[in-house]
């Protein structure tokens, strides 16, 4: 068996369990990477082509300042230089006449605005500059030694990038975003046609009356929701058929016992007869038990509809009929405990577990408890067991039949547990001998 590769475990993890789920991450991821292509595209090349023109353009006009006041460094014209400069560039200069400009470290920003204008000022000249991008979120500070004197540079930042790329991650991530709300939508309906047919194929598997489900979403969920109609509709009609059949083969097999049985009432007391009178009248009722337990196992209770069931109060009831019996039982269950199932069947099942107990034991124990999502019945008692690799075998049809029984019990047990989605598991019992565990899903 080939090992995992490293961080599949992972990935399995983090990947939804659900269709919507992974229907939608199937949208999403492709999505976001056609976003992210594009806003790299857009950032990578016209805002950092931008930034670099803008840049340019700023460090120029500082320049062409530096250099008039360094061609006419008289007052008046320093002073009319820097007035001409804030009318024509919009920058606001200062000179700081004998000043020698400390050099300061500088602190990034978000985006190539620094970078670019860093580049662009030692392009322009060569004297030693600083600038502070933090202690104004709206203008940028620039300083730049001009011979023995330092020239400061107001410039406003907006002057340093393109306003568009705050339109155009809003855009991005507003179409994204309204893109996957209308995938997600649709994906919805969708999925509803597919988990309203998982619904009802659950239900019909548990015995419920489940109505024909309307087909709706896509063109295969509408086919798979036709044929399940179609072959809901022929198992019932098989299961109708079934019924009436072995209906009319109970009345076909009860009749001439029931002549038999009459036939022996009918005869002379003789005590000569009595004996064989009496072990062929046994015989006629063991023939008349064997007959109800092979129609049972074949009906498997399959007309009776599900419907809430105080599960507490039935087994109590089992367990009255098994202590009228003669049976040595106890029943420990909660005061309520309500479950949706077929209650005659389910009765029938306990039953067969508590008489298989009493025909092998002296004391018997029935519990039930609440366990999440499921109800578990235990059935204990202090027999003999059954040895661990032997405990398959006896949910076969006439494998259990000794002591008594018909080998039925049991399988008719399982048949009719396994109809409600639950199952049936034999283990060893705290008392000594054998649990039949019956769980039920609520």
């Amino acid at each position: 068996m080939r090992a995992p590769l490293p961080g599949q475990n992972l990935l399995k993890r983090l990947v939804p369990k659900s269709l919507l789920g992974r229907s939608l991450l199937m949208i999403l991821i492709p999505l976001l990477a056609l976003q992210a292509v594009t806003f790299q595209i857009f950032y990578g090349s016209h805002v950092d082509f931008l930034s670099r023109r803008l840049s340019s353009a700023l460090a120029g006009e500082i320049a062409m300042t530096v250099r008039l006041l360094e061609r006419y460094p008289a007052a008046d014209d320093r002073d009319w230089i820097l007035a001409r400069a804030y009318e024509q560039y919009g920058l606001d200069m200062r000179l700081t006449i004998g000043e020698q400009l400390v050099r300061t470290k500088q602190i990034n920003v978000l985006g190539p605005m620094d970078d670019d204008l860093a580049v662009a000022l030692q392009q322009a000249f060569r004297s030693p500059f600083t600038m502070d991008w933090t202690s104004d979120p709206r203008s940028v500070f620039v300083s730049v030694q001009v011979g023995d004197d330092v020239l400061r540079v107001v410039a406003p930042r907006k002057r340093l990038y393109s306003m568009s790329i705050f339109f155009f991650v809003p855009w991005v991530v507003g179409t994204a975003s309204l893109l996957f709300a209308i995938a997600a939508l649709f994906m919805r309906n969708q999925v509803r046609g597919i988990r309203r047919l998982a619904a009802a194929a659950e239900a019909f598997g548990l015995g419920r009356d489940a109505p024909p489900i309307r087909p709706e979403g896509a063109t295969e969920v509408r086919q798979a929701a036709v044929a399940f109609n179609r072959m809901q509709d022929r198992i019932r009609r098989f299961l109708a058929q079934r019924t009436e059949m072995l209906a009319g083969v109970s009345h076909d097999l009860r009749t001439p016992l029931t002549r038999l049985r009459l036939a022996l009432a009918m005869l002379p007391q003789d005590e000569a007869l009595a004996g064989d009178v009496r072990e062929m009248t046994e015989d006629v009722e063991e023939m008349e038990k064997m007959i109800s337990g092979y129609l049972a196992f074949a009906r498997g209770e399959g007309t009776e509809q599900a419907k809430p069931v105080d599960l507490g109060a039935m087994l109590t009831d089992v367990a009255s009929a098994a202590r009228r019996g003669g049976a040595n039982i106890e029943i420990s269950v909660p005061e309520t405990l309500t479950v949706s199932l077929r209650a005659d069947a389910v009765r029938r099942a306990i039953t067969n577990l508590v008489d298989n107990a009493r025909r092998h034991a002296g004391r018997i124990v029935v519990s039930a408890v609440a366990r999440g999502r499921s109800v578990m019945v235990n059935v204990d008692d202090d027999g003999p067991g059954i040895a661990a690799e032997n405990r398959e075998n006896v949910f076969r049809p006439f494998e259990s039949g000794a002591a008594g029984g018909t080998g039925l019990g049991l399988t008719i047990a399982r048949d009719i547990v396994r109809a409600h989605g639950g199952e049936i598991s034999l283990e060893d019992s705290p008392l000594g001998g054998l649990r039949a565990r019956v769980r039920l899903p609520v």
